[in-house]
């Protein structure tokens, strides 16, 4: 755990440091339009998708499985819930420990086309999303699930710049956050598994 503490930090710190404030809002500056455009409805169903998603596919998952009364896709749904837990957890404490604002309160230019309340970084969108996305290519590691799930977080990670609500490094370093959370969640799981449940008549995961 501590490795992956380590790591977190420093690939968050890297992200900061690459991403001085004036490249970051040029970037977004760039990415975000005060006019009203075609692609707007598109950006704003995709940045709401997140809530629906992230909550959706460990519930669907959980659900087929008790029907189908399938222990081990039941401890996959239950996997994926809980590194979006551990993925979240860690965004909001980062997000009230550097307490960034959001680029529309700092630069009048920058049209908000969605609502935002808490500090920006990191964006807590692009970690639910990344963390599904990658617990559920953990979990079914085939193309088709890979390719549609990164396709899609990558576009909740755009359409949070391109609506104003998040800079790029909140972006990136959200994305970062999520696939870290996931894979160390994963890990954690494998590791216990092996450490405590084996030849156990109760739920393997993975």
């Amino acid at each position: 755990m501590h490795r992956f503490i380590s790591f977190l930090v420093f690939s968050l710190g890297i992200f900061s440091l690459s991403y001085s404030q004036n490249i970051d809002v040029k970037i977004l500056d760039r990415l975000n339009s005060p006019n009203e455009l075609k692609a707007d409805p598109a950006m704003k169903f995709i940045s709401n998708s997140t809530t629906y998603a992230v909550v959706g596919v460990p519930l669907c998952i959980g659900a087929t499985a008790l029907v189908k009364r399938d222990s081990a896709m039941l401890s996959k749904a239950i996997a994926i819930g809980a590194s979006l837990a551990v993925a979240e957890g860690f965004a909001y404490a980062l997000k009230y420990t550097v307490k960034r604002k959001r680029p529309f309160e700092t630069y009048d230019y920058i049209c908000k086309k969605l609502d935002g309340g808490d500090p920006s970084f990191p964006s807590g969108h692009t970690t639910a999303a990344f963390s599904t996305a990658t617990s559920l290519s953990l979990a079914y590691p085939k193309w088709y699930v890979i390719a549609p799930s990164y396709v899609w977080a990558t576009s909740v990670g755009y359409s949070r710049i391109h609506l104003g609500v998040h800079y790029p490094s909140d972006v990136l370093a959200g994305a970062v956050l999520g696939t870290a959370s996931a894979y160390a969640t994963y890990k954690l799981n494998l590791w216990f598994h092996k450490k405590y449940l084996k030849n156990r008549r109760i739920l393997k995961w993975y």
